[in-house]
């Protein structure tokens, strides 16, 4: 089912809006994710590139000699990755979209740099920043209020 899906970067400068037409998304390990991230890898939604709407336009990185990143330069985030040319399509980073609950990773790619044991992590504890009092204690002197 095709959906109309709203997203952005962390400090609300850059947003958008695409047609999202299934819940299939995927993790990249490739060292250039790892390195553009700072993470292990990043889950990406494969969208087209035509059914992306920029509210405000982000900046964006030329990462290779063939590609290009969309983010943010006030706030950093991350937005995705898309070919210069060659394809029709582009990639927007699951973290940035509002509601990223949709999504179900389908498969790996980058996996010749994958870190086997980031990927399997169900049996380690897990704290809540909710639950968190340091952290509570902070948001709330600080701005009153926990984040959304």
């Amino acid at each position: 089912m095709t959906e109309t899906m709203t997203g952005g970067c962390q400090c609300g400068r850059v947003r958008y809006a695409v047609a999202v037409h299934d819940d299939e998304a995927y993790l990249c390990h490739c060292r250039m994710c790892q390195r553009a991230t700072g993470g292990v890898s990043i889950a990406f939604k494969n969208v087209k590139r035509a059914d992306v709407t920029w509210e405000r336009a982000p900046d964006w990185y030329a990462s290779s000699p063939f590609a290009k990143r969309p983010f943010c330069s006030a706030c950093g985030t991350p937005l995705g990755f898309a070919f210069d040319e060659g394809s029709e399509n582009m990639d927007l980073t699951i973290g940035s979209f509002d509601d990223p609950s949709r999504f179900v990773p389908k498969h790996h790619f980058g996996a010749e740099s994958v870190h086997e044991a980031w990927l399997d992590t169900r049996d380690l504890p897990r704290y809540r920043t909710d639950e968190h009092k340091p952290l509570v204690d902070r948001w709330m002197k600080t701005v009153g209020k926990l984040p959304d």
